[in-house]
């Protein structure tokens, strides 16, 4: 039975509020006095701005609000800041209110979006609200995690419903809110509601503080004597999480029953990278990493063997993840200091308190604990001066240790501090940009006052607010000079006095906003050109974000190459590094598509929100032939191999919907299905979740964890697997065309063909001709045989060189092991023999 039988015939304030009690003490919930409040303020159709502490339960009463919401025929809003947590919430309120009355919105995926109960992204609910305003069939609006609205990226679409949408019934929520007078008078005068402030500094599970002046591995190893695990420490990039890990491998946290215990759990789980076999080693130990950057079946799996206490320390930054439920008895912060991008500062009250919130989860823990590590130069001096004893004389002469150049300090009074300050107010971040006019001037009624009020009456301060005009004027100008828009001498049946002469998509703003340019751009391209299919990729990959992460990789590796041949070319210092400014990375089609997006530009001004970014990631990886291993490896991004994952999914997606059917040739085929099956064998929980939405009922969230590991057998999709044998096979020409015997051993040293065997075997290739091709027309199908023997569950391969006479007599001999592919979720090729073919046919 869900929730949705629980509605009482009427709308009732009393009824509702009784029928959801008795909906949650039949599963044994008892409401905390907070929650009763926000829920008769909510049922009574106030606005409600909830700031409670982590772990109060602000999630049932945004399903109290939800079903107060149904009761009134009202369609409801839930937004959230990530997409991740938008589709956790989906499936959450699928089990809540049934499938057929939850949909979700997040801009590249819409799940039932005509149910009474919608889960979408900040910006996709701000997009509605400027497009349809006060007409929106909206009723409701939960604001989950609303200190967002600080953000100074993506603030203005936390801000952009509470000035659009007056019909609807608010609730704000987080647990560091600070002052909220301001929303609270704002809010009671545009929607015409009573606005009621639920605060509760009161917390389920109370926290206790401690500041720590011995060193960080005393200062666990006492927790975990104390009891006090589980500990997360606190770091403030990537790289320290890891090394900490690393580091703490020394210290023995787990019994054998417990080590049994972790590696019943991970059971056949795949660590398919090289930081997963790291992970795999943290993890047995007892210690787990999380942080953005790694792969989300392995964020998932540390999350799972936190859940179930098995994991005594987790080494993680200070994002651990918004609404991750992972129980955490003790916070520990290696540090009071963050670098923000720009500059190393003090944690500002609101971090300080959403990082320490995470300690001491209910239902887990009767208490919490938050440490604060003292800086390493005090703890040394600490350690030092206690050496020295009580004896004024030695302690005269310890010679204490100085910060180091730069050091931001922090100390206990830092701490405390900290600790007693209130959340910092929330600071407007509105913005003005040509989506925005757009979807105003498309409204019915006159845009000209729509706009003023919306300029005029933000949140922003006057002088903020006359900027943002001169924008707004300079952007409708631009549509004016581009006739996307045209202004009428009388108003229209509609009331409007502008309007447009363009018809936008309805999420125009939302799904790929270059796309519209990318369909334009293919016509730019030549059909018949041995590139098209990767001139197609580099052309959709010119609209996708920018991953900066991997940009910079490819940059720093293109600057040690060219720094290396200049040195060999022997150029002097300053010329080498003045040449250097000019190396970057990879731009595919650069001019072509630069020149083509200016003019796009002029009679589409709102992509202009949007510049045009060419970059190489796909074509770089499929041009090299490199698996995913391989480039991660190749441009040391470990770290952040689950950045290079999401790019290569979004890739995939847009690739897969953004070019028409008629304009997909067979290699442009190729190229998506080996994407596809790479990113899935990686980790296919990305596809998974992104597949399964569209059919919700079959598979809850949960199932779909379980199942992220169980992947289909990489030889199942016989169109991906022989791109991944011809890449195979091609990485392997690529290493010979560059002589590179080091490389193909490492890779061919199980089939028996070292590096001194390869090296052999090129010398001779290389006493017959001058250089290898290596161009489209070398790796192309014809130069690659394959002949399949499924009764041995096995292909023999044979790769031809493109050498410069055309003669076609030299290649690579190989098996390819089906079983073992399946396995491996790669194509594992076992190299035969690598000479003429007269030596492989004789």
């Amino acid at each position: 039975m869900t929730l949705i039988d629980q509605l009482p015939p009427t709308a009732d304030p009393d009824d509702l509020f009784e029928a959801f009690s008795s909906w949650t003490e039949e599963r044994g919930i008892s409401l905390y006095p907070a929650q009763e409040e926000a829920l008769i303020e909510v049922v009574s159709g106030s606005n409600v701005i909830l700031s409670t502490p982590t772990g109060s339960g602000k999630s049932l009463v945004a399903a109290g609000a939800h079903f107060a919401a149904l009761a009134r025929d009202e369609v409801s809003f839930y937004t959230a800041p990530i997409k991740a947590l938008v589709s956790e919430k989906f499936f959450d309120l699928c089990k809540i209110f049934g499938t057929e009355n939850v949909g979700m919105l997040t801009g590249d995926a819409s799940v039932n979006a005509d149910a009474p109960v919608i889960c979408c992204t900040a910006e996709v609910l701000a997009s509605i609200a400027l497009r349809d305003g006060r007409d929106a069939d909206i009723g409701q609006v939960v604001m989950d995690e609303f200190h967002f609205y600080a953000e100074p990226d993506r603030g203005w679409a936390w801000q952009i419903p509470l000035l659009e949408l007056p019909q609807a019934q608010f609730v704000l929520m987080s647990a560091t809110l600070g002052d909220v007078s301001r929303f609270e008078d704002d809010l009671a005068r545009r929607t015409g509601r009573a606005t009621a402030v639920v605060r509760s500094a009161t917390r389920p599970v109370p926290l206790s503080y401690e500041y720590r002046t011995t060193p960080l591995t005393e200062t666990l190893t006492e927790l975990l004597e104390n009891r006090q695990a589980p500990v997360y420490i606190v770091h403030f990039t990537q790289a320290q999480a890891v090394e900490r890990a690393q580091a703490l491998t020394s210290i023995n946290m787990c019994s054998r029953a417990e080590k049994d215990e972790i590696a019943a759990l991970i059971g056949n789980f795949r660590f398919t990278t090289r930081f997963g076999k790291q992970l795999s080693r943290y993890v047995r130990h007892g210690i787990g990493v999380h942080h953005a950057g790694m792969l989300p079946k392995y964020r998932r799996l540390v999350e799972k063997l936190a859940q179930a206490g098995l994991l005594k320390v987790i080494c993680g930054t200070d994002t651990l993840g918004v609404g991750v439920n992972v129980p955490i008895r003790t916070v520990l912060f290696t540090a009071l200091t963050k670098y923000d991008g720009s500059r190393v500062r003090t944690l500002r009250a609101r971090e300080f308190h959403q990082i320490a919130g995470r300690a001491g989860r209910a239902g887990f823990d009767t208490s919490g604990l938050v440490v604060a590590q003292a800086p390493e130069h005090v703890v040394e001096n600490e350690k030092a001066l206690a050496k020295a004893g009580d004896d004024p004389k030695k302690r005269r002469k310890v010679v204490r240790k100085k910060p180091p150049e730069g050091f931001v300090n922090w100390s206990q009074n830092t701490f405390e501090k900290l600790i007693a300050a209130d959340p910092e107010p929330l600071t407007s971040r509105f913005r003005v940009t040509h989506a925005m006019l757009l979807s105003v001037i498309a409204r019915p009624g006159d845009a000209f006052t729509a706009m003023r009020r919306l300029l005029e009456d933000n949140h922003e301060p006057r002088r903020k607010q006359l900027r943002h005009i001169r924008r707004a004027i300079a952007i409708y100008r631009s549509l004016l000079d581009g006739g996307v828009v045209e202004q009428l001498d009388e108003p229209d049946a509609q009331g409007r006095t502008v309007r447009l002469t363009v018809d936008l998509q309805q999420d125009f703003a939302l799904q790929q906003p270059l796309s519209t340019f990318a369909l334009a751009a293919f016509d730019l391209l030549d059909p018949e050109s041995p590139s098209y299919a990767l001139d197609m990729v580099s052309v959709v990959e010119s609209t996708l974000d920018d991953p900066r992460q991997i940009l910079a990789a490819q940059q720093n590796k293109a600057r040690g190459e060219a720094v290396a041949e200049m040195k060999a070319d022997g150029v002097e210092y300053e010329e080498r590094m003045e040449r250097l400014m000019d190396v970057g990375y990879p731009r595919p089609l650069e001019e072509l598509l630069s020149h083509a997006y200016g003019l796009y530009r002029k009679s589409h001004p709102w992509v202009g929100d949007h510049p045009l970014s060419p970059k190489s990631v796909i074509r770089d990886m499929y041009e090299r032939a490199m698996a995913f291993g391989e480039f991660v490896s190749f441009y040391e991004l470990a770290r952040t191999e689950g950045i290079v994952l999401r790019y290569l999914a979004s890739a995939y997606k847009a690739l897969d919907h953004t070019v028409p059917d008629e304009r997909k040739s067979e290699d442009f085929e190729d190229i998506v299905a080996w994407l596809g099956e790479m990113v899935r064998q990686v980790d296919s929980s990305l596809l998974d979740e992104w597949e399964q939405l569209a059919n919700p009922a079959e598979e809850t969230a949960e199932e779909a964890l379980e199942h992220a590991d169980q992947v289909r057998p990489v030889t199942a999709n016989a169109r991906a697997f022989r791109v991944l044998v011809r890449n195979a096979l091609f990485r392997r020409v690529e290493l010979a065309a560059l002589d590179d015997a080091d490389e193909l051993g490492a890779l061919d040293e199980e089939s028996g063909w070292d590096a001194e065997r390869w090296g052999e075997a090129l010398d001779a290739y290389w006493e017959e001709y001058e250089d290898l091709g290596t161009g489209p027309d070398a790796r192309g199908p014809r130069l690659l045989r394959i002949e399949e023997e499924p009764e041995h569950a096995l292909w023999r391969v044979r790769q031809t060189f493109a050498d410069p006479e055309g003669d076609h007599d030299w290649g690579i001999s190989a098996e390819v092991d089906l079983t073992a592919s399946d396995a491996e979720g790669r194509a594992v090729v076992r190299v035969t023999d690598v000479g003429p073919l007269s030596r492989v046919t004789g």
